[in-house]
């Protein structure tokens, strides 16, 4: 059983960065690939980027292409979201998650286990 925990969320204001981190234990991350997804409250949680299991392959919603950047460090087990020109819209919970699949998929039910959550907010 893989537990992932999430760090680097914040109170930020707007055109500023974060950078969120997920650590996994309990089991390697390798051959699978990794995601992050957000919930801001009363919507329904969305696909914000993935990464294939080598890393290879990125996806990004289209709502922050250009503005935040995944990466991951298999020897580490770890993967980041490095998040750039910040908007009070990207305002939500942000949660990693770990593939069932060596890669990236953008559907929730792609993705096994799921951190707690970290709270990213963005004030105007």
């Amino acid at each position: 059983q893989v537990q992932l925990v999430e760090s680097g969320g914040g109170l930020v204001q707007a055109g500023g960065s974060l950078r969120l981190s997920c650590a996994a234990s309990g089991r390697t991350i390798l051959n699978y690939a990794m995601g992050w997804f957000r919930q801001a409250p009363g919507k329904e949680r969305e696909f914000v980027a993935g990464i294939s299991w080598s890393g290879g392959s990125k996806d990004y919603a289209d709502s922050v292409k250009g503005r935040f950047t995944i990466s991951r460090d298999n020897a580490k087990d770890t993967v980041a979201l490095e998040m750039n020109s910040l908007k009070p819209e990207d305002t939500a919970v942000y949660y990693c998650a770990l593939g069932r699949y060596g890669s990236t998929r953008r559907a929730a039910a792609a993705f096994g286990s799921w951190g707690q959550g970290t709270q990213v907010t963005v004030s105007s």
